[in-house]
């Protein structure tokens, strides 16, 4: 016996959807990416204050950890990072869009352009820093 037969609550009722379908939409998808983007960069966080301690402990010890940066495998870490920091950005904005802005048909021409000028600036961060 389910849950929802002993709750006496309908599986057909209005409003629920049986199907995956919703999850095709490219606002959900593009709210996924930022709930993503926003959980990789709390994953960075911690590290990036390690780094910073490093500066505490001495020269050597931040500029040991500099010189492995210049590592090709970093600086595409790098450009993921930025990347990752525009999607989440330009996700948020999207969010304060929705809540304040009066709704528009152009929502999936702006999530479209967001994630466009997401990864150019990943590819533009990547191309500077080679």
């Amino acid at each position: 016996m389910t849950i929802a037969s002993r709750s006496n609550i309908p599986l057909n009722r209005p409003g629920r959807r049986r199907d995956a379908a919703h999850r095709r939409d490219l606002s959900w998808l593009a709210s996924l990416v930022h709930r993503l983007s926003g959980l990789a960069l709390a994953i960075f966080l911690p590290m990036h204050f390690m780094v910073l301690a490093l500066a505490l402990n001495g020269p050597q010890a931040l500029d040991g950890f500099l010189q492995w940066t210049h590592q090709p495998v970093v600086k595409l870490a790098e450009a993921g990072l930025v990347a990752l920091l525009v999607v989440h950005l330009l996700g948020g904005l999207r969010l304060l869009a929705i809540e304040f802005l009066p709704w528009r048909g152009s929502q999936k021409a702006a999530t479209i352009a967001s994630l466009a000028l997401s990864v150019l600036a990943g590819v533009w961060f990547l191309v500077q820093a080679l």
